[in-house]
């Protein structure tokens, strides 16, 4: 009886009716999921429900009567084994690595998740040709060509990620790496790419698949090398993208509905927040790839267009906490540099402060500030700073010009003027936080040293606005300290 009714519950595609409601819940919950994740207040419970329907979905494919007993026992010991090998490795790194280095971790876990789904289409290619060669029919052009996309998109996510992670990690430098012909060089790989990719359609051969594969890999790290520090959130987001797709290509191999539904869902975010990242930063997504942006170092020190040196105003912190203390109005504008120096908690003591004087205080948030889209949010919710004090860009720029301080905290390019007042600049056009609409500046650097796009921020010279040079954590801790003596 049991035989039967497990019969009458397959259907067509192999999978028994109740397996497949769900991994349609599981779907559904995806969905919901990647809601939550729209907004900093709902997005650890959007990932929480996230992690609870993948980890049902995988325990469900495991008691799948079909996979069960249509799978070598082995098989199925070996794919245990490797999962538990994997969150041995992965739920420790995860747990300690630093707010700075979150971006690699992204980087090279969407890179594991390319090359798994690339593996999957080098094993369903290779049993395919096997039985092919034991008197078995050809596989379907359609389902040969499922496998190729899966194999090319999986394949130059990981090593494109891998080569993102070198980057980030500075083990080479995080500038584009360009050489004489690279597009062209990059194009004659690519029109290879298709080439062997549709010829191993036709012929079903493995050597052309491998070449493929190899052509894929070498075709990740040379899209990515030309790609410069202040492009890595827009490549991150890409790179993300072609993961989901590449993943949504090995559900159609595997004849999975839900690896098909989540793999369109994070292919499908994934190039959506590509698009949105490329205009925050005023460009085109053709030209984030293809323009080599930042490899040219073109700060001068402080020199103006005539060749002389611009001379900057430094304070100390006690007289800026004086201003601080007696303002009205503070915008704190966060970057990179307030990860580096993991000084989310000292900016959140200083605000609480603040408000505790009757100043009215909240953050401004730029879209691609620090290293990755949504860092400065993950960051200060790190911090358990509320939610309501966090503005993005377009909500927080009307408020500017009424703001008595702007307390810029480790931004650079993001609050660069020159993006609104210098067609020549490089980032012309790049949307900003108006900072410089506001009554006094403060500015809070380790040094003088451009940021990622390699030029000097008119800001800095401006006559309103005041340096205070040192590590953000420390210079934040003496502002305080200065607030409360005030």
């Amino acid at each position: 009886m049991t035989t039967l009714a497990t019969i009458i519950s397959v259907r067509i595609t192999g999978t028994p009716v109740w397996v497949d409601a769900v991994y349609l819940a599981a779907a559904v919950a995806f969905i919901i999921a990647l809601k939550g994740l729209s907004s900093p207040k709902h997005a650890r419970n959007g990932n929480m429900l996230a992690a609870a329907a993948a980890i049902v979905a995988v325990v469900v494919t495991f008691f799948n009567p079909v996979a069960r007993f249509s799978s070598h026992t082995t098989n199925l010991v070996l794919a245990i084994i490797a999962m538990v090998v994997g969150a041995a490795i992965a739920v420790p790194v995860a747990r300690m690595v630093k707010m700075t280095a979150m971006p690699q971790l992204v980087a090279i876990f969407n890179g594991v998740g390319g090359g798994a789904a690339a593996l999957i289409s080098i094993v369903v290619f290779l049993g395919d040709a096997n039985l092919h060669s034991l008197g078995a029919p050809k596989p379907a052009v359609y389902a040969i060509t499922e496998g190729m996309l899966g194999l090319l998109i999986g394949c130059v996510s990981f090593s494109g990620s891998a080569i993102a992670f070198i980057k980030l990690q500075e083990l080479i430098t995080g500038r584009p790496i360009t050489y004489p012909g690279q597009q062209v060089i990059n194009g004659l790989v690519g029109v290879a790419i298709v080439a062997l990719a549709v010829t191993t359609v036709v012929t079903d051969s493995v050597p052309l698949m491998i070449a493929t594969a190899v052509l894929s890999l070498v075709l990740g790290v040379i899209f990515v090398l030309p790609i410069g520090g202040a492009d890595v959130p827009v490549l991150i987001s890409l790179l993300n993208s072609f993961t989901g797709l590449a993943v949504a290509a090995s559900g159609f191999t595997l004849n999975n509905n839900l690896l098909i539904i989540a793999g369109t869902l994070v292919g499908a975010s994934g190039i959506l927040l590509t698009r949105m990242m490329s205009k925050a930063m005023g460009r085109s997504l053709s030209n984030v790839l293809f323009s080599a942006f930042g490899s040219v170092v073109t700060a001068g020190g402080g020199a103006d267009g005539t060749g002389e040196t611009r001379q900057v105003k430094s304070g100390t912190a006690e007289d800026i906490g004086v201003l601080l203390a007696y303002a009205r109005k503070v915008v704190i504008i966060p970057g990179y540099g307030l990860a580096v120096a993991q000084a989310q908690h000292t900016a959140r003591e200083l605000a609480d402060l603040l408000m505790s004087k009757g100043v009215e205080v909240f953050y401004a948030i730029h879209p691609v500030a620090g290293r990755m889209p949504g860092h400065m949010n993950v960051l200060l919710a790190e911090a358990n700073v509320p939610y309501d004090e966090l503005k993005e860009m377009d909500e927080a720029n009307p408020e500017m010009s009424t703001a008595d301080v702007a307390l810029v905290v480790g931004a650079n390019d993001t609050v660069n003027p020159a993006a609104k007042n210098t067609p020549g600049s490089p980032i012309y056009g790049m949307p900003i936080i108006n900072a410089d609409e506001a009554g006094t500046v403060i500015f809070l650097k380790r040094s003088m040293r451009p940021g990622f796009a390699g030029i000097d921020n008119d800001l800095l010279f401006d006559e309103k606005t005041t340096l205070l040079f040192g590590d953000a954590k420390d210079t934040l801790g003496k502002l305080v300290k200065a607030v409360e003596e005030a």
